[in-house]
């Protein structure tokens, strides 16, 4: 019974020894795991690339977009200088405004003139694009809407130069209450904002209808200041940027610490040498 006891020791013992090991090859195949998980490739999640940050986040007010002295040329006699507004739900995307007049020559006949101005901004989205890139699209679009007016004859697009990233102009000539107007509209892309304006003029009672070409000199001057409207618009509300240089007074403060230190330096340096020298 005591050569027993021995026995079932060791019997113990070495049937503890594969526990040990399964144990030890369960820890390591655990560790082995977390390393591959951890040594994964830094490309197996890719991110989508973002798409580049809308030029303009503002409208200008349409109605202050062409100036009075203009708005005077181009609609004499209009019925509200001040412009008629456009409705929109979303003023910060979409805006406009117009003007009419009649100026009444008496027996030598009225001239007829109406101009239209309209502003659309896009933003950047991740899923539907850069807001210039969406802004290109709108522009083709009212170019060919334009182009496509119902009943318009000697239809005429050309690029219109120096309005925004690309502009195209488009003349034409249409028949209304048995009068003969004349159309020019030039549709302008800037950033993300689409520019377009609309004018044009009859004769009534007898007057000559004014010539095409006038028209669409006036739409371009009216282009140009609407376009110009929407940098000077957004540009007002910027903030400077943080490598602005900073005010006099600041530059001031700081160099007065420098000198301040210079001049106690100095005077710290003035009594460590008298001191050495009254030692010595």
């Amino acid at each position: 019974m005591h050569r027993s006891a021995p026995r079932l020791s060791r019997i113990l013992a070495c049937a503890a020894v594969p526990v040990m090991l399964v144990v030890a090859g369960c820890s390591s195949d655990s560790g082995d795991a977390k390393e591959s998980g951890s040594s994964a490739s830094p490309d197996a999640k890719k991110s989508e690339p973002t798409v580049e940050p809308a030029k303009f986040t503002t409208l200008p007010d349409a109605c202050k977009s062409i100036a009075g002295k203009t708005i005077e040329d181009l609609v004499p006699k209009a019925k509200t200088k001040g412009g008629t507004p456009g409705k929109s739900s979303d003023t910060a995307s979409r805006g406009g405004c117009s003007w009419n007049g009649l100026d009444d020559n008496g027996v030598k006949g009225s001239q007829y003139r109406w101009l239209d101005v309209g502003f659309t901004r896009f933003d950047s989205d991740q899923s539907l694009g850069s807001g210039a890139d969406r802004a290109t699209e709108e522009y083709t679009k009212q170019v060919a809407k334009t182009q496509a007016t119902e009943g318009a004859k000697k239809v005429a697009a050309k690029p219109a130069g120096g309005l925004g990233e690309q502009a195209t102009s488009v003349t034409y000539g249409l028949d209304k209450s048995s009068e003969d107007f004349e159309y020019a509209t030039v549709v302008a892309r800037t950033g993300n904002v689409v520019v377009s304006v609309t004018y044009n003029g009859a004769g009534f009672a007898g007057a000559k209808s004014p010539a095409s070409a006038d028209i669409h000199k006036d739409a371009l001057k009216a282009a140009e200041e609407a376009v110009a409207a929407v940098a000077a618009g957004d540009g007002a509300e910027k903030k400077p940027s943080a490598g602005a240089s900073s005010s006099p007074s600041a530059e001031a403060s700081a160099k007065t610490p420098a000198k301040a230190t210079d001049k106690t330096t100095a005077k710290a340096t003035g009594k460590s040498s008298a001191k050495a020298v009254h030692k010595s």
